[in-house]
């Protein structure tokens, strides 16, 4: 390989920088936020092919860290983007709740010193 046939040559590294400057945050943010989800389900024990997976430390880290994503970047998001990600966030709390022996006090719990205190709707404590 000759010197011109190297600088013909694309830099993997600049076409790389080239097409993530071409995604807009939204999109990244969300694809955080949704890798964050499905590791905190799978840490739950929510994944169908790992039902018996659980390590309820690693899925608290994981859905604090997704909290405060979600908190941190909802008004660059906007509703539209927010809500359904803010719903995932609110049913993997609600899954911890009920997969934890020992309960979280009211507003203890993961992710909730962003959200709130996160109780299970009236249809779903009967």
């Amino acid at each position: 390989m000759t010197d011109a046939d190297a600088t013909s040559q694309p830099d993997p590294l600049s076409t790389a920088s080239r097409d993530i400057a071409e995604v807009p945050a939204v999109e990244i943010i969300s694809t955080a936020a949704l890798h964050l989800m499905s590791a905190a389900a799978v840490n739950l024990g929510l994944a169908a092919d790992l039902p018996d997976h659980k390590d309820l430390d690693e899925a608290r880290s994981l859905i604090d860290s997704l909290a405060g994503l979600l908190d941190a970047a909802a008004p660059s998001l906007g509703h539209h983007h927010a809500a359904p990600l803010k719903d995932g966030l609110r049913s993997l709390q609600l899954a911890f709740r009920e997969a934890s022996t020992i309960q979280d006090e009211a507003g203890q719990g993961p992710g909730e010193k962003y959200t709130g205190a996160v109780y299970p709707s009236a249809t779903q404590r009967s």
